[in-house]
């Protein structure tokens, strides 16, 4: 069995410890238990695991990175990985004191992490694990583990300590996005007639790769049709075609959506894309340091009463950053089921929302602009602006 002990005291820890340890407190924590790839990466401060990154299951088991961080006490963290990340943690230590490597799947991962617990003389009576996150067998092995302990859900705490982004993850998720845009433009403007949505979709993954992003998905609709499957279907002379990726860069989401047409746009389509802008700009000025969070509704919702397509037109805004729909959550009512707290909570900088109106015409088909807005300290900041108005697929640009 492979084992490394790597001590990095001296490497900065990323994240704020004073606002998770009061975070903590709030929740009645003393103990946090970290297992998502998303939330260890955030907390370890490094790059994902690179065996792991596209799939977790290996053999009869799971990769399962654990985190353990006691409440005031960094110090005593740990980090418990599997013998395949010797090497990676090797090259690069991370922050954490003890960096133990040498699990090879779910049980094994939590069983080493609660002995490391106990070793390191912390309290763990109320300990916080992401439910969501922890399989029956880890959470099996954890409670047998450390007996009498009280187990509770600690997804909203670790949400909350990253929903305002620092200077270096703005900046990763302001190149998603541009990245992810000048995608989508470049596949637009190779592509014409006859082209099907799934050769679409391909040429979109390539695109996204050859700039340095990890291809998550390409939701894309063409003609009269509101079905955004990959599919055979073509793209026809004078239809529209709705893009709508999420590329990723190290970890961060891009997710945008662009219209194209094939030919030049009729006076009817450039109407119903104005009106889609128009509620987006009404919702981007909502956004700014201090306005609650349910403002960038109200302005949305003022607008969509104000245009023509109003019975065919949905607005959503979200939080964005390492997970799609994270902190700030603005609305109970969306197509994901979480609560609105952050509609009651002051928007703060550094916090990241994705904007979009989406109008599913029943005759000129699925016409929708999604943005990436970031608040700053004195309003907001798009990221990637370009291609906003119609884009011509290449019969049109010939």
């Amino acid at each position: 069995m492979q084992e490394t002990v790597a001590r990095a005291a001296s490497r900065a820890i990323p994240f704020d410890t004073a606002k998770l340890d009061r975070l903590m407190e709030a929740a009645g924590l003393d103990v946090l238990i970290a297992t998502s790839k998303h939330n260890v990466q955030y907390l370890l401060g490094a790059e994902r695991a690179i065996f792991f990154d596209y799939m977790d299951a290996l053999g009869v088991s799971r990769y399962l990175p654990v985190l353990v961080y006691a409440k005031g006490a960094p110090e005593k963290s740990i980090y418990v990985g599997h013998r395949l990340e010797t090497h990676q943690r090797t090259v690069a230590p991370p922050w954490v004191p003890l960096v133990r490597t040498e699990s090879n799947g779910s049980m094994d991962a939590v069983q080493r992490a609660s002995q490391l617990i106990r070793q390191a003389g912390v309290p763990w009576k109320r300990v916080g694990v992401e439910m969501p996150f922890m399989p029956m067998d880890a959470g099996k092995a954890l409670a047998d583990a450390l007996p009498g302990a009280e187990l509770g859900d600690a997804v909203l705490v670790l949400e909350r300590l990253r929903a305002v982004k620092s200077g270096e993850e703005l900046a990763k998720l302001k190149t998603a996005s541009e990245l992810v845009i000048a995608s989508m433009l470049a596949v637009i403007c190779g592509h014409g007639r006859g082209t099907t949505k799934q050769q679409l979709s391909d040429a979109l993954r390539l695109a996204e790769v050859n700039r340095g992003l990890t291809f998550e998905y390409c939701l894309l609709a063409c003609g009269s049709s509101h079905n955004r499957a990959p599919s055979s279907q073509r793209w026809g002379q004078g239809e529209v075609l709705s893009l709508d990726s999420g590329g990723n860069y190290l970890g961060y989401i891009g997710d945008v959506a662009r219209m194209a047409v094939l030919g030049e746009p009729d006076a009817e389509l450039k109407d119903y894309l104005a009106e889609i802008e128009a509620v987006q700009q009404a919702a981007f000025a909502a956004v700014r340091p201090g306005a609650m969070g349910g403002d960038i509704y109200v302005a949305a919702e003022r607008q969509l009463a104000q245009i023509t397509q109003r019975d065919c037109t949905d607005f959503l805004a979200h939080g964005m950053g390492l997970v799609s729909h994270e902190a700030p959550r603005l609305t109970a009512t969306g197509p994901v089921p979480y609560d609105d707290s952050d509609a009651r909570r002051p928007l703060e900088a550094g916090m990241v929302i994705s904007i979009e109106t989406t109008m599913k015409h029943p005759k000129r088909g699925f016409i929708k602009l999604e943005d990436t807005v970031a608040v700053t300290d004195s309003g907001y900041q798009i990221f990637g602006e370009a291609g906003r108005g119609w884009n011509l697929g290449r019969n049109a640009a010939a």
